[in-house]
Protein backbone atom coordinates (compact mmCIF):
# COMPACT_ATOMS: atom_id res chain seq x y z
CA UNK A 1 0.00 0.00 0.00
CA UNK A 2 1.38 3.39 -0.89
CA UNK A 3 0.89 6.66 0.95
CA UNK A 4 -2.55 8.12 0.47
CA UNK A 5 -4.28 4.76 -0.11
CA UNK A 6 -6.87 3.57 2.33
CA UNK A 7 -6.55 0.11 3.81
CA UNK A 8 -9.14 -2.35 2.56
CA UNK A 9 -12.13 -2.67 4.87
CA UNK A 10 -11.90 -5.49 7.40
CA UNK A 11 -13.97 -8.60 6.82
CA UNK A 12 -16.80 -8.55 9.38
CA UNK A 13 -18.48 -11.82 8.42
CA UNK A 14 -18.28 -14.64 5.90
CA UNK A 15 -21.12 -16.45 4.16
CA UNK A 16 -20.46 -20.12 3.48
CA UNK A 17 -22.47 -21.54 0.60
CA UNK A 18 -23.10 -25.20 1.30
CA UNK A 19 -25.00 -28.07 -0.29
CA UNK A 20 -27.55 -29.42 2.21
CA UNK A 21 -27.97 -32.60 0.09
CA UNK A 22 -24.31 -33.49 0.66
CA UNK A 23 -23.51 -35.50 3.83
CA UNK A 24 -19.93 -34.20 3.92
CA UNK A 25 -21.13 -30.61 3.51
CA UNK A 26 -23.65 -31.04 6.33
CA UNK A 27 -20.92 -32.45 8.59
CA UNK A 28 -18.53 -29.63 7.77
CA UNK A 29 -21.25 -27.04 8.33
CA UNK A 30 -22.13 -28.56 11.71
CA UNK A 31 -18.44 -28.61 12.68
CA UNK A 32 -17.95 -24.97 11.65
CA UNK A 33 -21.06 -23.91 13.60
CA UNK A 34 -19.67 -25.60 16.70
CA UNK A 35 -16.34 -23.75 16.61
CA UNK A 36 -15.50 -20.46 18.33
CA UNK A 37 -15.67 -17.86 15.56
CA UNK A 38 -13.52 -14.74 15.45
CA UNK A 39 -15.36 -13.72 12.29
CA UNK A 40 -19.02 -14.80 12.24
CA UNK A 41 -19.91 -17.45 9.68
CA UNK A 42 -23.33 -17.44 8.05
CA UNK A 43 -24.56 -20.46 6.12
CA UNK A 44 -26.73 -20.34 3.02
CA UNK A 45 -27.72 -23.24 0.79
CA UNK A 46 -25.77 -23.06 -2.46
CA UNK A 47 -27.81 -22.09 -5.54
CA UNK A 48 -30.89 -21.44 -3.37
CA UNK A 49 -33.27 -18.53 -3.91
CA UNK A 50 -31.63 -16.86 -0.89
CA UNK A 51 -28.15 -17.30 -2.41
CA UNK A 52 -29.33 -15.83 -5.73
CA UNK A 53 -30.90 -12.87 -3.92
CA UNK A 54 -27.84 -12.22 -1.74
CA UNK A 55 -25.25 -12.71 -4.50
CA UNK A 56 -26.85 -12.01 -7.91
CA UNK A 57 -23.51 -11.84 -9.74
CA UNK A 58 -22.15 -15.13 -8.38
CA UNK A 59 -21.74 -18.26 -10.50
CA UNK A 60 -24.19 -20.34 -8.49
CA UNK A 61 -23.61 -23.52 -10.50
CA UNK A 62 -19.94 -23.38 -9.51
CA UNK A 63 -20.91 -23.00 -5.85
CA UNK A 64 -22.64 -26.37 -6.06
CA UNK A 65 -19.43 -27.96 -7.29
CA UNK A 66 -17.01 -26.68 -4.67
CA UNK A 67 -17.06 -24.85 -1.37
CA UNK A 68 -17.63 -21.14 -1.87
CA UNK A 69 -17.23 -18.41 0.74
CA UNK A 70 -18.29 -14.78 0.25
CA UNK A 71 -17.04 -12.01 2.48
CA UNK A 72 -19.19 -9.05 3.45
CA UNK A 73 -16.58 -7.00 1.55
CA UNK A 74 -17.57 -8.76 -1.70
CA UNK A 75 -14.56 -11.04 -1.92
CA UNK A 76 -15.27 -14.58 -3.13
CA UNK A 77 -13.16 -17.63 -2.37
CA UNK A 78 -13.63 -21.08 -3.89
CA UNK A 79 -12.13 -24.49 -3.26
CA UNK A 80 -8.99 -24.56 -1.15
CA UNK A 81 -8.98 -20.78 -0.72
CA UNK A 82 -12.52 -21.01 0.72
CA UNK A 83 -11.40 -23.80 3.03
CA UNK A 84 -8.57 -21.58 4.32
CA UNK A 85 -10.98 -18.63 4.71
CA UNK A 86 -13.25 -20.77 6.92
CA UNK A 87 -10.31 -21.82 9.10
CA UNK A 88 -9.16 -18.18 9.30
CA UNK A 89 -12.54 -17.24 10.80
CA UNK A 90 -12.13 -19.74 13.65
CA UNK A 91 -10.42 -18.85 16.93
CA UNK A 92 -8.67 -22.19 17.32
CA UNK A 93 -7.62 -22.57 13.69
CA UNK A 94 -6.51 -19.12 12.55
CA UNK A 95 -2.81 -19.98 12.94
CA UNK A 96 -3.32 -23.09 10.79
CA UNK A 97 -5.09 -20.95 8.19
CA UNK A 98 -2.14 -18.57 8.10
CA UNK A 99 0.25 -21.48 7.51
CA UNK A 100 -1.99 -22.97 4.80
CA UNK A 101 -2.19 -19.59 3.05
CA UNK A 102 1.57 -19.56 2.42
CA UNK A 103 3.17 -20.87 -0.79
CA UNK A 104 4.33 -23.92 1.16
CA UNK A 105 0.92 -24.53 2.73
CA UNK A 106 -1.38 -23.98 -0.26
CA UNK A 107 -0.60 -27.40 -1.78
CA UNK A 108 -1.78 -29.00 1.48
CA UNK A 109 -4.96 -26.92 1.45
CA UNK A 110 -5.47 -27.84 -2.21
CA UNK A 111 -5.01 -31.55 -1.41
CA UNK A 112 -7.51 -31.34 1.48
CA UNK A 113 -10.08 -29.59 -0.72
CA UNK A 114 -9.52 -32.13 -3.51
CA UNK A 115 -9.95 -35.03 -1.08
CA UNK A 116 -13.15 -33.48 0.25
CA UNK A 117 -14.45 -33.03 -3.31
CA UNK A 118 -13.74 -36.70 -4.07
CA UNK A 119 -15.47 -37.83 -0.88
CA UNK A 120 -18.39 -35.53 -1.68
CA UNK A 121 -18.69 -36.98 -5.17
CA UNK A 122 -19.07 -40.53 -3.90
CA UNK A 123 -21.36 -39.73 -0.95
CA UNK A 124 -23.71 -37.14 -2.44
CA UNK A 125 -27.36 -38.09 -2.22
CA UNK A 126 -29.63 -36.61 -4.92
CA UNK A 127 -31.92 -33.98 -3.38
CA UNK A 128 -34.97 -35.86 -4.68
CA UNK A 129 -33.97 -38.78 -2.43
CA UNK A 130 -33.41 -36.54 0.59
CA UNK A 131 -36.50 -34.35 1.13
CA UNK A 132 -35.98 -34.11 4.89
CA UNK A 133 -32.29 -33.16 4.64
CA UNK A 134 -31.48 -36.13 6.92
CA UNK A 135 -30.09 -38.71 4.52
CA UNK A 136 -27.75 -41.59 5.09
CA UNK A 137 -24.58 -41.98 3.09
CA UNK A 138 -25.15 -44.61 0.36
CA UNK A 139 -23.57 -48.02 0.87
Amino acid sequence: MTAGQDAPPPVRWLTVLHDPACPLCRSLTAWLRGQRQLVPLEFVAAASAEAHELFPGLDHDASLGEITVVGDTGEVWRGHHAFVACLWALADHRSLARRLATPAGLPLARAAAFAAARIRAVTKVPASNCPSGECDVPG
